[in-house]
């Protein structure tokens, strides 16, 4: 007997009772980015290597342990996505929508990163972001947070989730935090790890990422950030503040989140829960002022966010029992007797034709009257439709409710306007 090939560690099937719960979620999110003016990109999910290493920056743990690389039949080095955003920048600027324009833009599908699969993290994980290019006040950055939190809302796990914010100010003043930093850690080394240790000089602002414990406690003591911002950044910053305490959007001011990526300047932001049995992140994003001209195109502000989809259905799940799969099916089309099947299916193709938004499942090989109830109820569906011999020669149907045990005989013309009541 030959060997059963399985899926690739950390890259997941969803099945339909998972995937009719993904539908759900994703039409909400949907929702909501189009009642704010977002419009949908699609981006591939290959890129060059090399738009990865200049967007996300070579010292970091995306580029340097976990990109999927790999080499084209003619040698070209390309990358299966880890994010979105810098996939999304190059569609801008390759298709001229950057130059002086103001872009809402959103995008979602698999991304890849190759660390130890856990709970609500894998190796094949799925993200929706939204990117916003041409606009640089705060006033932009607290709508995106807004946006967001309308989300949890509808989500249902508002209470869940808590925000948290920094600055990390300019290039030019971060330049300057990282000298006070790396004299610092310099002075401390022997409390550092392995990993901090080698991040000291090269981009030192990862080390307070770190999660190691000793390390944590070192930082309690480390210059702050706060403190080199540049005048204009920290306007900016509070000028966000401001903008969410008029809102009603509660936050910490978190002075450690700086995000694991290079390309962000400025506002930097988390959604973070701890329904999931540990300290877990939702929802980040930030500025990212510099990338468009980094990556070629002309100087143009952006700001954005990504959402891990795993990390918020396993947390939609957790605390919202409300949520759950959707009915498979509405009704299901029985046909019991002789020569019956294609007038069952005839009606079945009317009744879509009548009310396209139904959901509706027509039994096909035969089986007793009894198995086609059972299949029925299998299915989930609310209403039975009993095509039989009698009811082809006179042209009836019999419905039946499956959850009251109701059932009516009627004219096959008037079966729309009878599932219509009984679905509603």
């Amino acid at each position: 007997m030959a060997t059963h090939i399985q899926a690739v560690r950390g890259m997941n099937d969803y099945l339909p009772t998972d995937t009719s719960v993904w539908q759900q979620i994703e039409d909400t999110l949907k929702q909501v980015l189009a009642s704010y003016g977002y419009r949908e990109i699609r981006i591939p999910i290959v890129e060059k290597t090399s738009l990865f290493k200049r967007a996300i920056g070579e010292v970091t743990d995306v580029v340097e342990k976990e990109m999927y690389t790999f080499d084209s039949r003619k040698g070209e080095s390309l990358t299966l996505r880890p994010e979105g955003t810098s996939g999304c920048v190059r569609a801008g600027i390759q298709h001229g929508l950057l130059y002086n324009q103001e872009q809402r833009l959103w995008y979602t599908g698999p991304m890849f990163r190759y660390e130890r699969p856990q709970k609500g993290r894998y190796r094949q994980f799925h993200q929706i972001g939204a990117e916003v290019f041409g606009l640089k006040g705060p006033d932009v950055d607290a709508e995106l947070i807004m946006l967001t939190a309308r989300w949890w809302k509808a989500l249902g796990i508002a209470d869940f989730v808590r925000l948290e914010l920094n600055s990390i100010g300019s290039l030019k003043a971060r330049a300057n935090y990282r000298e006070a930093l790396v004299a610092f850690l310099e002075q401390h080394k022997e409390m550092l790890d392995k990993d901090c240790k080698r991040r000291m000089y090269s981009n030192p602002m990862r080390v307070l990422d770190s999660k190691n414990p000793d390390v944590q406690v070192l930082l309690n003591y480390i210059p702050q950030l706060i403190d080199h911002l540049d005048d204009e950044s920290r306007e900016h910053f509070q000028g966000l503040c401001s903008l969410l305490d008029d809102a009603g959007i509660t936050y910490t001011v978190n002075q450690r989140l700086v995000r694991g990526l290079d390309y962000y300047n400025r506002t930097v932001f988390e959604w973070v829960t701890e329904s999931l049995g540990a300290h877990a992140t939702v929802c980040g994003g930030g500025r990212y002022d510099g990338l468009v001209e980094q990556l070629g195109g002309c100087a143009t502000p952006a700001v954005g966010f990504a959402v891990g989809m795993e990390r918020l259905i396993l947390l939609v799940q957790a605390v919202n029992p409300a949520f759950k799969a959707m009915q498979i099916i509405d009704a299901y089309v029985i046909a019991s007797g002789q020569d019956v099947q294609s007038a069952a299916m005839q009606l079945a193709e009317k009744l879509r034709n009548e009310m396209p938004e139904i959901k509706l499942m027509t039994n096909f090989g035969g089986g007793h009257f009894k198995k086609q109830f059972i299949r029925a109820n299998k299915w989930g569906a609310r209403a039975v439709l009993v095509v039989g011999e009698d009811e082809v020669k006179s042209g009836h149907v019999v419905i039946k409710d499956l959850h009251s045990g109701d059932q009516q005989t009627l004219v096959q013309t008037e079966a729309v306007a009878a599932l219509r009541t009984l679905l509603q």
